[in-house]
């Protein structure tokens, strides 16, 4: 099969969807690779680092598109790239459709098969596409709601961990699974009071047992989100609810009555965001103010550390390049169920239920669609 990664174009964005460690690999297995020049240059891999592994260098998306069986990316197609995608052609990425109509309707033009990162699964019922960036954005959450605490970024003006003789910051973080269990931890380790609000009685004893009193773990109701968000300092939204859209928590009316200066950082945002008031904003952009209140809604939170992204995803994604790469398409999404819950748009025809229920499609289940 021949392998084509082109140069990311979002904004600020800086991750590549195949590192040359993983050229090399398919490489020996047989398959050719196209890289779009300078793909790599962000994250210091250089053209010839790409050379040396296996790959091909060709000087435009243009022709990395036109010639590829596969292409593998990181985020989701921009408009014109979808405008490049040829019926037949293989897109291996984060598409994130629910909502984003434009793109899913560009997809279905396409006459593409789209398998999106988000929602292949495993055997333990995880996310093994999604955890990589999950871990990083979680992490990298409480990162960027210490800076925007900062008076000078529009924050109250408060030191995460406080201070001897000073008290610490309140955060509270909505969602226990990997975003928001890394966010814990750095929030932890910067010795704020950190308090966990999640709808599963099981994932809070595994956090309690986890952090124990150095964590507050509270049942999710509407009181109880009411009733720590209006008094936190930070407030980290990690809600999921794959390849659909995130649920609402956090209503204008409750962003009203937060502190002045307080912090909102939607990781949810790529799924358009568990906050009403969210936005999606950008690495050149990344704030913005609503009712007093400092919003980062940054889509791509970890084209930030692009390097250490890039490295994550990609020893998440090659086995299943290789196996889509090995197989075809066809006799590797039936062989895998996993891999298969990620086909999201298969010629035409939309194959993941709540894509097709978020945006009003038809929905075909991919077993029916592949026959």
């Amino acid at each position: 099969m021949l392998i084509g990664v082109p140069k990311e174009i979002k904004s600020h964005e800086n991750r590549v969807g195949l590192v040359p460690s993983s050229v090399r690999e398919l490489i020996a297995y047989g398959h050719h690779v196209v890289v779009e020049s300078s793909a790599g240059i962000g994250i210091g891999i250089e053209d010839d680092d790409y050379q040396e592994a296996g790959a091909k260098i060709l000087n435009s998306a243009q022709e990395v598109f036109a010639c590829a069986d596969m292409i593998v990316k990181v985020k989701e197609p921009q408009p014109e790239e979808c405008k490049m995608l040829r019926a037949g052609q293989i897109l291996f990425t984060y598409l994130h459709l629910a909502p984003d109509p434009d793109q899913a309707k560009g997809l279905i033009a396409s006459d593409a098969i789209a398998i999106a990162y988000e929602t292949v699964t495993d055997d333990r019922g995880g996310l093994p596409l999604l955890s990589p960036m999950s871990e990083v954005a979680g992490r990298m959450s409480i990162q960027a709601g210490t800076h925007c605490l900062e008076k000078m970024q529009g924050g109250r003006g408060i030191l995460l961990g406080g201070v001897p003789g000073v008290a610490p910051a309140d955060v509270v973080v909505l969602g226990g699974g990997v975003v928001g269990t890394n966010a814990l931890r750095v929030a932890i380790g910067m010795e704020a009071r950190v308090t966990v609000v999640d709808k599963s009685l099981q994932r809070l004893r595994e956090l309690d047992f986890r952090f124990g009193n150095q964590l507050n773990t509270i049942f999710a109701t509407q009181y109880a989100i009411e009733h720590y968000v209006s008094k936190a300092d930070l407030v980290i939204g990690a809600v999921l609810v794959p390849g659909a859209a995130a649920p609402k928590l956090v209503n204008r009316q409750l962003l009203q009555k937060m502190r002045p200066g307080a912090v909102v950082v939607d990781v949810a945002i790529d799924q358009g965001g568990c906050f009403e008031s969210s936005r999606p904003t950008t690495h050149a952009h990344p704030t913005y103010v609503e009712s007093g209140v400092v919003h980062y809604c940054v889509t791509n939170m970890p084209g930030a550390v692009a390097r250490t992204a890039t490295f994550a995803l990609n020893n998440a994604t090659l086995p299943f390049v290789l196996a889509i790469a090995n197989k075809g398409y066809r006799q590797a999404l039936m062989d895998d169920m996993h891999l298969r819950n990620g086909l999201n748009i298969y010629r035409g025809q939309v194959t993941y239920k709540a894509v097709a229920e978020e945006l009003g499609h038809n929905y075909i289940e991919p077993l029916i669609a592949l026959v």
